[in-house]
C-alpha cells in the first residue's frame, strides 16, 4: 500500500511539474462576422470560440486555483481581435474609484490582458477594463520587471463595453489589429491576463505566477494560436492636430503673455513592426502638472515623461545606464534649457521625427531627431538633438543594446562657449533576463565626447539580481567619471564609484493574518576617485516589511549614514542661511515606519513617521496620504509631507511643509474635472491647477486649464494662466 501511494504521489508530482513547464494555450478562431460590442455576447459565433480559463490565484495564495473564476474567449477577422470575458463574482459591491480612462489597477475591480506579439518576453501591449466599462491601455517593456517599464501614457483607439449580471459581469472588447505591432504571417502570440477581485480579496492570473514575481511579468505567459496566419498590418495614417490658446501673466515682471499655437503630430506605420512619429511645432504645455516633491539632498531628481510623442517604444531610448546616477538619454531634457541667469526655462521645439519598433524577430531600432529653436535674448542656441538606439535579442529574454546620443548647436553665437557646441555619448548595455525571471541584470559602459573635457569621461556599471521565493540578493555597482557629460541625459552626480549590494529573506506563513514578511539588508557606499578614492558616503539600510492577507502593509526601517561634505551645504534651503561646513564628515542614524491601510475601503490612508539624527542635528518627518472614495463620481485625496529639521546654532532650522489636496470628479466616461492644490514653503509656492477635460471623440480632447501660483509668505500672485486646448485624432 505504501509503495502504491508513493508511485501515485510521484505520478501526480510529475504531472504538476509537466503542467508548470509547459505553458497553456488556446486557439483563436477566424471568423468573417463583425461582432457588436455591447457586453452581452449573444452572437452565436461566440459558441465556437475556445476558452482561456482555469485562472490561478496570485494573492493571497499562489498554490490554488482562483475561487472566482474568469473565462476569456477570443475571435478575429481580417481587421479586429474580439475578446469576450465572463468574470464570476460573489456580489455586485464593486470598487470603482473613477470613471476616467487609464485608472490604476491595484485596489479596485478590473481585468488586464497582455499580448506579447513578437514572442520575445520583453515587450507587450496591455488592455484593461473594469465592471463599469472604463478602459485603460499600457505598454510593458523590460520584461515587466518594474514600474518604470509600465507606461499608461500610451493611447490607442479600441472599443469596449461591459454589462453587469447577477453573480458575474461581462467585458466585451474589439481591438483593431492595427493597434498592435506583429510579424506578418505570425500564427502565435504569447498571452496572459490578471484580475483584481476586491469582493473576494483575490488577485488571479491565467498563467500561474509565483508571488515573489510581479503580476505583470512577461516571463509567465501562455500561447494564443491563430487559426489562420495574420496578414499585413494596414495601419492608417493618424493625424493629431492641436489648437492651443493661452492667456497668462507674470506678476513678478508685470508682463502679460497671450499666445495662439497650431501644430500637430502624425503617426505613420512602416510595415508591421515600425512606427514613424512626426511632430511640427509641438505643444508641450502642461495640461497635467508635475507633482511637487520635497528634496533635502544635494542633487536633482528625475520626473517621469508625460508627453505623448516620446512614449511609444520609450524603453528603446530611455532605459540605458543607471536610473539613479547616470542615464545617457532622458527625454525631458528636450524642450528646456538654462538661460543667461542659469534659470531653467522652456525652449521651443521647431519639429522632429521618431522612428522606432521591430525590424525583425531579433532586432529593434530607434531613431530620434528634434530641432529646438534659438533664443538669443536668453542666450540659448538652436540645437539639433539626435538619438540612435539598436537592440539585438539574445537567448530567451535578454538583449544587447547600443546607443548614440548627439546634441549639436548650429550657428555662431558670441555667448556660446566652445565646450558647449556639441556633446555626444556612445554606449553599450547588456540586459539580462532568464526565462523564469530568476536572474535579471544589466551591464553597461558609456563614453562621452565634448570639446576640451578631461579623460574621466565614461560611466559604467552592473546590476545582477537573483529572485527566488525565500531568498533574493543583488550585486550592484557603478561609476560615473568626473568628466562624464550627457546634455540630453540625467546625471545625478559625477566623480563616484558606488557599491549597492542587498540581501532579502522572505517568509510565507501558512496560518495567521500575515500573507508574507521579510528582512532586507543593503549596505551602500560611494568613493570619490578625484579625492584619492575617499569614502564620502555610506548608508547601511535595514528593514522588515509585512503584507497582511487583508491587504494592509507595514514596515520598519533603519538608516545608518555617513556623509562627507566636500563643500558648504544648507539642507533646509533657507535663504541667507549659514551652510554646514565642507571638508567634514557627518555620522547620523534615523528610523522610520510605514503603514498602508486596505485600499479596498471607502476611506484609506497611509502614514510614515520617522525620527533620528540628521547631519549634526535631528529631523522629524511625517508623510501620509488620505483618500475618500465616493464612487464612481468623486475621489478626494490629501497628501502631506512635513519635515522638522533642527540643527544647532548658527545653522538654520526649519519646518518644511508640502500639502497637496486633490479632487477628481468624473461626470461620465468622457467628461472629467480635477483640481490639484500644492502648497510648498520650500519652493515658496502655492500652486493651483484646475483642469476640465471633455473627450468628445476617441482620443480627441478639449481641455480648459486654469493655473495659479502665489508666494507662500506674502500670498501675492506669481503667475496665472488660462489654457484652452483642442486635440483631434484623425485616422486616414
Amino acid at each position: 500500500m505504501l509503495k502504491k501511494s508513493f508511485v501515485l504521489a510521484t505520478i501526480l508530482y510529475s504531472c504538476v511539474l509537466f503542467a508548470q513547464s509547459n505553458p497553456k494555450s488556446f486557439t483563436v478562431k477566424y471568423i468573417d462576422d463583425i461582432i457588436k460590442v455591447d457586453g452581452i455576447m449573444d452572437e452565436s459565433v461566440w459558441e465556437i470560440a475556445e476558452s482561456a480559463a482555469d485562472f490561478h490565484q496570485y494573492f493571497p495564495r499562489d498554490t490554488t486555483l482562483a475561487f472566482q473564476q474568469t473565462d476569456i474567449k477570443m475571435l478575429y477577422n481580417n481587421t479586429t481581435l474580439y475578446v469576450g470575458i465572463k468574470l464570476n463574482t460573489e456580489g455586485d459591491n464593486y470598487v470603482i474609484p473613477s470613471l476616467q480612462r487609464d485608472y490604476r489597477a491595484g485596489g479596485n475591480d478590473n481585468i488586464s490582458l497582455m499580448f506579447d506579439t513578437f514572442n520575445d518576453g520583453t515587450n507587450a501591449f496591455l488592455f484593461g477594463m473594469n465592471p463599469y466599462g472604463v478602459r485603460r491601455e499600457a505598454l510593458i517593456s523590460n520584461g515587466g520587471s518594474g514600474p518604470s517599464g509600465f507606461t499608461t501614457s500610451w493611447d490607442v483607439k479600441w472599443k469596449g463595453e461591459t454589462k453587469i449580471y447577477d453573480g458575474y459581469y461581462i467585458c466585451e472588447l474589439a481591438i483593431p489589429l492595427t493597434s498592435f505591432k506583429f510579424k506578418q504571417g505570425e500564427t502565435k502570440w504569447r498571452f496572459n491576463s490578471y484580475r483584481f477581485d476586491m469582493q473576494s480579496n483575490e488577485t488571479s492570473s491565467w498563467m500561474k505566477i509565483p508571488q515573489n514575481q510581479l503580476v505583470y511579468s512577461l516571463a509567465f505567459m501562455g500561447d494564443m494560436i491563430f487559426e489562420k496566419p495574420l496578414g499585413k498590418s494596414r495601419t492608417p495614417l493618424a493625424l493629431i492636430p492641436y489648437i492651443n490658446g493661452i492667456l497668462a501673466k507674470d506678476y513678478e515682471s508685470n508682463e502679460e503673455f497671450n499666445n495662439f499655437n497650431v501644430g500637430g503630430d502624425a503617426k505613420i506605420s512602416i510595415g508591421n513592426g515600425m512606427n514613424l512619429d512626426v511632430t511640427l511645432n509641438p505643444d508641450f504645455s502642461n495640461v497635467q502638472v508635475d507633482n511637487v516633491i520635497v528634496n533635502l539632498s544635494r542633487f536633482q531628481v528625475a520626473l517621469p515623461e508625460r508627453r505623448q510623442f516620446f512614449i511609444d517604444n520609450n524603453d528603446l531610448f530611455g532605459s540605458f545606464g543607471n536610473e539613479r546616477d547616470a542615464n545617457p538619454f532622458f527625454s525631458r531634457r528636450i524642450g528646456i534649457a538654462r538661460n543667461k541667469d542659469d534659470e531653467t526655462i522652456e525652449n521651443g521645439i521647431i519639429g522632429g521625427l521618431r522612428l522606432s519598433g521591430k525590424l525583425n524577430e531579433n532586432w529593434r531600432l530607434g531613431l530620434l531627431n528634434i530641432q529646438t529653436e534659438k533664443d538669443e535674448e536668453n542666450e540659448i542656441a538652436s540645437n539639433n538633438n539626435t538619438v540612435l538606439a539598436l537592440q539585438k535579442k539574445m537567448f530567451s529574454r535578454s538583449n544587447l543594446s547600443f546607443i548614440f546620443v548627439n546634441r549639436q548647436s548650429f550657428g555662431e553665437y558670441d555667448f556660446l562657449e566652445e565646450t558647449d557646441r556639441y556633446n555626444r555619448v556612445v554606449g553599450l548595455d547588456y540586459n539580462l533576463a532568464s526565462a523564469d525571471n530568476t536572474w535579471t541584470g544589466k551591464f553597461f559602459y558609456h563614453k562621452s565626447f565634448a570639446r576640451d573635457i578631461g579623460n574621466r569621461d565614461a560611466s559604467g556599471g552592473m546590476d545582477l539580481r537573483y529572485n527566488s521565493r525565500f531568498f533574493n540578493f543583488g550585486l550592484r555597482g557603478n561609476f560615473v567619471g568626473n568628466d562624464f557629460r550627457s546634455d540630453l541625459g540625467f546625471v545625478r552626480r559625477q566623480d563616484i564609484v558606488a557599491a549597492r549590494p542587498f540581501v532579502e529573506f522572505n517568509f510565507w506563513p501558512q496560518k495567521g493574518k500575515l500573507n508574507s514578511h521579510g528582512f532586507r539588508i543593503s549596505p551602500n557606499a560611494i568613493w570619490r576617485p578625484t579625492l584619492d578614492y575617499k569614502n564620502t558616503d555610506y548608508n547601511i539600510f535595514l528593514s522588515w516589511q509585512a503584507r497582511f492577507k487583508s491587504q494592509e502593509e507595514f514596515s520598519v526601517r533603519m538608516f545608518n549614514r555617513y556623509t562627507f561634505l566636500t563643500e558648504e551645504f544648507d539642507p533646509t534651503g533657507t535663504d541667507g542661511a549659514v551652510g554646514l561646513p565642507g571638508d567634514i564628515g557627518y555620522y547620523y542614524t534615523s528610523y522610520e515606519m510605514q503603514f498602508q491601510s486596505d485600499r479596498r475601503r471607502v476611506f484609506s490612508y497611509s502614514v510614515q513617521p520617522g525620527y533620528g539624527d540628521f547631519y549634526n542635528g535631528n529631523r522629524f518627518v511625517m508623510e501620509g496620504d488620505l483618500s475618500l472614495r465616493l464612487q464612481p463620481k468623486m475621489l478626494l485625496s490629501l497628501g502631506v509631507n512635513y519635515n522638522s529639521i533642527m540643527l544647532p546654532e548658527p545653522y538654520a532650522s526649519r519646518d518644511i511643509w508640502l500639502v497637496s489636496p486633490r479632487i477628481d470628479l468624473t461626470f461620465s466616461k468622457s467628461v472629467f474635472w480635477s483640481t490639484l492644490v500644492q502648497y510648498s514653503n520650500q519652493a515658496d509656492n502655492l500652486g493651483i491647477n484646475s483642469r476640465l477635460q471633455w473627450r468628445f471623440a476617441p482620443l480627441s480632447d478639449l481641455f480648459l486649464v486654469y493655473n495659479d501660483n502665489y508666494f507662500v509668505n506674502t500670498f501675492m500672485p506669481r503667475t496665472r494662466s488660462v489654457n484652452l486646448k483642442l486635440t483631434y485624432w484623425l485616422n486616414i
